[in-house]
């Protein structure tokens, strides 16, 4: 198994991030710098599967493949999506210490809703990688009251700095709100469409990933997925 497909197997984080972090000297394989042809031989242990090579992070040695676990969390405002010790209103305090869960995709600091955490490396690719265009629903609202116009402009995708979005599915929810499914993961998306549009987000909650729906999860909680839900996302995203 290659390098990079491991690091994402542990749940040490997706794939991608995997390819980047060999690709700028952050993993030893072996005692040396890493490269993405180096692939790892896997082996069953009494907790799961370990490898025979040694593969260090960042300094730290990489843990054998857990249980793979996925829960559905309500993020509130104010909570940050980076896993990161020294932020004190980081997601990561409020996750249990095992399994090393990460969220797929980042809610920013002034949105809400629901994140899916797991360390199944692969399902985070799967969900992440723009190829796949997997489905996620928000809820916002804005400083003011528009019109279809400005519905029309948003489905139809909208220009910012040197980006114009793909078309997305877009429905009125009240004079000030609506609802937008995209298909994109850009950097604060929603927001900077909306800006460019001349109004301002003032709630942004995302209510759905593919088939994952926030429902009653109060704000703060989290559950583990059961496994229809998981059967579901599965089938939802498995390739034609």
């Amino acid at each position: 198994m290659r390098l990079a497909k491991y690091l994402a197997l542990t749940g040490y984080c997706s794939r991608r991030a995997a390819t980047r972090l060999i690709r700028d000297g952050h993993v030893m394989f072996n005692e040396r710098l890493a490269n993405h042809i180096d692939s790892v031989t896997l082996i069953d242990t009494p907790d799961g599967q370990d490898c025979l090579e040694q593969i260090v992070v960042d300094g730290e040695r990489l843990k054998a493949v857990e249980a793979k676990a996925y829960w559905l969390f309500n993020k509130a405002v104010g909570t940050d999506s980076r896993l990161l010790a020294d932020l004190p209103n980081s997601l990561l305090h409020l996750l249990p210490p095992s399994p090393r869960l990460y969220p797929v995709g980042r809610l920013d600091k002034d949105s809400r809703g629901l994140l899916l955490l797991t360390n199944d490396g692969e399902l985070t690719h799967q969900l992440m990688h723009p190829d796949f265009g997997h489905n996620k629903t928000y809820h916002v609202r804005v400083d003011r009251d528009f019109d279809e116009a400005f519905l029309q402009k948003m489905a139809a995708g909208v220009s910012y700095k040197e980006v114009t979005t793909l078309p997305c599915t877009i429905t009125r929810l009240a004079s000030d709100s609506y609802e937008i499914i995209l298909t994109q993961g850009l950097n604060r998306q929603i927001r900077r469409m909306s800006q460019a549009l001349g109004f301002k987000v003032i709630d942004l909650k995302r209510v759905s990933i593919q088939t994952l729906e926030l429902a009653d999860l109060a704000e703060g909680e989290m559950r583990p997925l059961s496994q229809t839900e998981l059967g579901k996302l599965q089938t939802s995203i498995a390739p034609n």
